[in-house]
């Protein structure tokens, strides 16, 4: 039978006011803002695609290998696909002139940069990406220097002359720097880094030797205390906020990349189009699931406009070369299933026929690119095998089974993973393959090592009402998590990096984002449960938060609340609010540790965005675990018959 919604009717919903609560703490993140809040700016609305010359030729760019990798793109069809986006990393630079703080181009390696003046411009190479159908983008870094001045020491490429020179960074000339790349330059995307706020101090060799200014660093990646949120995040508010002033159409991307430092998770949907997740990706497997586990945790925290980003394909290098193309396929197909931008990062003069079918492969770009823009929802999850479900715009889900070991696994899938009627049929198509299959209840596979089998399934859904939350995170917004002292996410796969090899201590936790909010899962990662009673969906999260939820097309929410069996002690009081276009629809009572869900569920009556808010009492005002089980929309026609 098809699952009907449990919760009560309106009439049955607890008091909007309850006589005696505990003292509230007044909090003004949660107040209701009646409004999205994220950032909604620049040209984002799918995850960009593209390439970017960092990982095929690090410092070495040149304008011949920019304009033979856009060719390709053209040429092999991948512009047709969506790849647009041509982008110009590090390397690109010469100095700044001190006389008018100008950026001067190295017109040794971009020769139509030098105009007849004796200045340079990047205008020429933007204006023939254009012409090509393309899109333009260009690298900078938030601090005085960029991430090659300050770990690519003696490299010949960085920028040259004297110490003030050197410093190309957007540090001090936020606004001079952005009129010139999307002004007068005619860039389109922008990819901003974080190294010169993170290792220009003291301890710094060239730093120590004069050739650059110190400049104290704000973000300590291992140590989240002695980061300084707030003025990390000023920073790259202005940069935004001179984004918006320079692109009056809005036809920009905004990339941060701070590498999931600074409690960049908890932000940066509130600043920009990309976030980071991790430090950079490698060409190898350990790699791979690095930059994979930082960002599959975090589907509240994606939604159009605001994309994670586990850092570029590496498809065609090292573990995802033409010789490992089960690795190569793995990494398309995961990539795609997060919803994360497809950026190549490879030589494609050398790609051949079968790795430019996978980067176009017109499945995996549809799924990445489709417009309900929901990241894929971990239904099943272990440090062996993985199984991602995302909710398609046409009610459709992909799923993706992924084997994350160097042996065979046997993999169940099953209509409760995919939120299905387990006695109807269910019908799968191999994304590899284009075979269709059916099962019922349950369907049986074997994974080689390393693969990743993808599916587009159909069938009735379990849920005949509507959708539940944890079903459609592109239309939520975590607007506060709860999270009141950040800590490093102990869930990500701790992989050799090549840059250090094994002469450190080890890849210790260090990106903050553990105790966020969590589809289908508590905010700590255990399963969901109330009072001993287990809950398959929901949205785990802390108390003291906040949700914004797109609800157009709806007509009713309905959730059964109270504080997950994950919270330790006597935790609690907490009370949970709804309210609709930033009016109070309702409100449970206060509630306490061990006490049975609670029903809260409104008609809508036409708001078209809904805050979920759970407040904590004066008498405890720590974070305490939360759920909102089998939270639900569900539509009028549906809703008059529950």
């Amino acid at each position: 039978m098809q699952r009907r919604i449990r919760h009560a009717s309106t009439s049955a919903i607890l008091a909007l006011a309850t006589i005696g609560a505990p003292a509230m703490a007044q909090a003004d993140e949660l107040a209701p803002t009646g409004r999205w809040t994220a950032y909604e700016g620049g040209n984002a609305e799918l995850p960009p695609m593209g390439w970017n010359s960092w990982n095929a030729f690090y410092h070495e760019v040149d304008e011949e290998k920019v304009l033979a990798s856009a060719q390709v793109i053209v040429d092999s069809g991948l512009a047709q696909a969506g790849y647009r986006s041509i982008n110009i990393d590090d390397g690109w630079w010469l100095k700044r002139d001190t006389a008018d703080g100008r950026m001067v181009i190295r017109a040794d390696k971009f020769p139509s940069a030098a105009l007849a003046d004796g200045t340079t411009s990047f205008r020429p190479l933007t204006d023939r990406l254009h012409a090509m159908g393309l899109k333009a983008g260009i690298y900078s870094d938030i601090g005085r220097n960029s991430c090659g001045q300050t770990f690519g020491h003696g490299n010949p490429n960085n920028p040259q002359g004297s110490v003030a020179e050197r410093e190309v960074g957007l540090y001090g000339h936020v606004d001079q720097d952005i009129a010139l790349y999307f002004g007068d330059w005619g860039f389109d995307y922008i990819k901003v880094d974080g190294c010169g706020i993170r290792g220009m101090g003291a301890d710094n060799p060239n730093v120590q030797n004069g050739t650059y200014r110190a400049l104290d660093p704000l973000i300590d990646f291992d140590s989240i205390a002695r980061t300084d949120v707030p003025a990390v995040k000023s920073l790259f508010a202005e940069v935004g906020e001179a984004l918006l002033r320079h692109n009056p159409d809005g036809d920009f991307t905004y990339s941060l990349c701070i590498w999931g430092a600074a409690d960049v998770r908890s932000w940066f949907g509130s600043y920009g189009n990309l976030s980071r997740t991790s430090e950079d990706i490698a060409p190898y497997w350990g790699r791979l699931l690095h930059n994979f586990d930082s960002a599959a945790r975090r589907a509240l925290y994606a939604q159009p406009g605001n994309w994670n980003d586990p850092d570029m394909l590496f498809v065609g290098t090292g573990d995802f070369d033409a010789e490992h193309m089960t690795e190569a396929r793995s990494h398309m197909a995961l990539w795609a299933m997060l919803s994360a931008p497809l950026i190549i990062g490879f030589d494609l003069r050398q790609a051949n026929e079968e790795q430019l079918a996978l980067l176009g492969h017109p499945g995996l770009v549809a799924i990445n690119q489709d417009a309900a823009g929901n990241q894929a929802v971990l239904a099943y999850d272990t440090d062996e095998v993985q199984t991602l479900v995302k909710l398609l715009s046409d009610g459709s889900k992909a799923v993706a089974l992924f084997n994350r070991t160097g042996t065979p696994k046997a993999v169940t899938l099953t209509a409760a993973q995919l939120k299905l009627v387990a006695d109807t049929p269910i019908a799968l198509r191999n994304l590899w393959t284009d075979k269709q299959s059916t099962f019922t209840g349950e369907a049986e596979f074997t994974l080689a090592p390393h693969e990743t089998l993808v599916f587009i399934a159909d069938g009735r859904r379990e849920l005949e009402e509507g959708l539940y939350l944890s079903e459609m995170p592109g239309r939520i917004h975590v607007a506060r998590d709860g999270v009141e002292v950040p800590q490093f996410d102990p869930q990500i796969h701790r992989a050799i990096t090549p840059w250090q090899n094994t002469r450190s201590i080890g890849e210790r936790p260090r990106y903050t984002g553990w105790g966020g909010a969590r589809a289908d899962s508590a905010p700590y990662g255990e399963g969901l449960r109330i009072a001993g009673q287990p809950f398959e969906t929901g949205i785990g999260v802390l108390s003291g938060s906040r949700l914004e939820l797109r609800a157009e097309g709806f007509d009713r929410f309905s959730a059964l609340v109270g504080i997950d069996d994950s919270a330790t002690g006597t935790a609690g009081p907490v009370r949970f609010e709804l309210y609709g276009d930033g009016a109070l629809l309702a409100r449970s009572d206060w509630l306490g540790a061990g006490m049975a869900p609670a029903p809260l569920a409104a008609d809508l009556g036409g708001a078209k965005l809904v805050e979920l808010v759970v407040r904590r009492s004066e008498a405890d005002d720590k974070p305490v675990p939360v759920t909102w089980a089998e939270a639900a929309l569900v539509r009028a026609a549906a809703s008059a018959g529950s």
